[in-house]
Formats: C-alpha cells, structure tokens, sequence
C-alpha cells in the first residue's frame, strides 16, 4: 500500500511500506517521477523526467509541508524510522 501524502499541481506524493529506512516521499506527474529525501536534508534522490522547473516546484511543496510530510511518513512507516547517518 503506498498512501498520498498530498496532491497539489497535478503532482502527487506518496511513499512505500517498508522500502528503506532514511525519511522520503516519491512525486509523479505525467509519466514522470522522482524520489526526495526529507532527511537530513530536502534533497533529490532520483529523477525520471522532471525538468528542473518542475523539480523546484517540487521541493517547494515539500518544504512548505515538509513537516506534514514527516509526521504523514512516521505514522505509515512507524515510529522507528529513523535515519542515522
């Protein structure tokens, strides 16, 4: 099961039950997607196709709900996801 966090400009955001355990939600949009890490800092793990506009507007929206997004991910995962780098 992979629930949406958010859908917001056509993008929508969801993760993966018990993909791995560093903090990160996936978006796509149109064919394309992308893997963003929340922790320990907002950043791009992979990209399929974004544009880089589109990749700006992306981390925008996750960082205006990033904490949103963290607690919506340790809720799904469960409290003992934590990233330890």
């Amino acid at each position: 099961m992979s629930p949406t966090f958010r859908k917001e400009k056509g993008y929508h955001f969801y993760t993966f039950s018990n993909e791995e355990d560093r903090m990160h939600v996936h978006v796509s949009k149109d064919k394309k997607g992308a893997k963003i890490w929340l922790e320990p800092k907002i950043e791009i793990a992979k990209n399929s196709g974004f544009s880089e506009k589109e990749l700006n507007s992306i981390i925008k929206i996750i960082t205006t709900n990033e904490t949103e997004f963290k607690e919506k991910y340790r809720k799904h995962i469960g409290k003992s996801a934590v990233y330890n780098a």
